[in-house]
């Protein structure tokens, strides 16, 4: 059993993010497994050190600890994507030769929505049509003298795509959910889709858990182990916290972040039971270490639905 966690330094780590390390921490040590930390930070323009240090150190203070990660070394290292860049070219290389990839001169406007991020298919919008796909050889060299082209995963449009999620239940995506897909920009950025599939091939992770956000990027990322020869690990995928506005939980949400909440004066303690509680997984608001938790967690007590942070809930944390 490995099990990892892998923030976006884009942004201050907010209670949303540290319900979801949380959950996998828990997920981890009461399986008696390991648990590896791990930075996404293939984005350079959207990535900051200063925020991957603040984020190891929010997630310490609420009393999360890792055997493998970019502070602490470990067999798998570099635990910091944007010194494995050699590895994902390595894979590239090789869905290359089986014929998996296709060069695509789409204008910088038409793959606007490509996120580089990771936010699921649903921020993309609609499935590429596949456009380059069929381009003749001279097709291919007259757009190449004009722009440098990016690189597309052809996916398998026979089959659908199945799997059991630890979390959410069994999943089924039709062919070709969400068409060929970016694994390389034309700017020479490598997608989440491919990184987060080598990383965690290469670094022998048993069990990712993540945001329902995610849910829909997993028929890709298995059709990427598969074109690959790897085996992919088990998915679970949690519900997600919104804001009292309504929204997913992300950096506008300041006054939610652990840096916030630390600065406050707030236990980490008190975090821990509080996102505890609203995730089902204790019956009360009430005080407590993550390693406390450890001994009874099971996957099939996280609540099923996505939590709002009404007025009430919050004066419950901050109170």
């Amino acid at each position: 059993m490995r099990g990892r966690f892998a923030p976006t330094p884009s942004g201050l780590m907010h209670i949303g993010n540290a319900r979801t390390a949380l959950l996998a921490w828990l997920q981890a040590r009461s399986a008696g497994g390991a648990f590896v930390m791990r930075m996404e930070d293939v984005d350079l323009t959207r990535s900051r050190t200063e925020l991957a240090e603040q984020a190891l150190a929010d997630l310490r203070w609420l009393g999360l600890d890792w055997d493998e990660g970019p502070d602490v070394g470990g067999a798998y290292a570099p635990y910091t994507q944007s010194e494995r860049i050699g590895m994902y070219e390595e894979a590239l290389a090789a869905l290359e030769r089986s014929g998996r990839l296709y060069e695509c001169y789409c204008s910088r406007a038409e793959l606007a929505a490509v996120a580089s991020a990771p936010h699921g298919l649903g921020s993309e919008g609609p499935a590429y049509p596949g456009t380059c796909r069929l381009l003749t050889p001279q097709q291919r060299a007259e757009r190449r003298s004009l722009k440098m082209p990016s690189l597309r995963f052809a996916v398998d449009a026979a089959e659908s795509v199945r799997f059991d999620d630890l979390a959410a239940g069994p999943q089924t995506f039709p062919p070709a959910a969400g068409g060929d897909f970016v694994v390389k920009r034309a700017d020479g950025m490598i997608s989440y889709q491919l990184a987060v599939v080598v990383d965690d091939a290469a670094m022998g992770i048993t069990d990712v858990l993540r945001g329902e956000d995610l849910l829909d990027s997993t028929p890709r990322q298995l059709q990427l182990y598969e074109a690959l020869g790897w085996a992919p690990p088990r998915f679970a995928h949690v519900p997600l916290m919104y804001g009292s506005d309504g929204k997913r939980l992300a950096k506008r949400h300041g006054a939610l972040s652990l840096a916030a909440l630390r600065g406050s004066g707030i236990a980490p303690e008190k975090v821990v039971g509080w996102l505890a509680a609203v995730s089902g997984l204790i019956g009360k608001f009430e005080p407590v270490r993550a390693s406390e938790l450890a001994g009874h967690f099971r996957i099939d007590r996280v609540t099923k639905e996505d939590i709002l942070i009404t007025d009430d809930l919050l004066n419950r944390l901050v109170e």
